[in-house]
């Protein structure tokens, strides 16, 4: 699971737009202005019937700061 969705700067961070542009999920936020330090990307592909698909998940952030569900508000 990505700790994107628990992080303070989930609205406007440019690593978490780029998930969810690989997750092709309309980008909802205007500003993508914090650049996050060292972050670790985690994907896993899954290979099911003939159609191969990725899954991002940040798993690893220095610029990580604990906020639960600030990306639902």
């Amino acid at each position: 699971m990505c700790i994107c969705v628990n992080c303070k700067h989930v609205k406007y961070c440019k690593t978490y737009i780029l998930i969810q542009k690989q997750h092709q999920i309309s980008i909802t936020y205007t500003k993508s202005v914090f650049m996050p330090t060292n972050t670790l990307i985690k994907i896993n592909i899954n290979n099911s019937y003939k159609k191969i698909q990725f899954d991002w998940d940040l798993i690893e952030c220095l610029s990580f700061v604990e906020k639960p569900g600030n990306w639902l508000t």
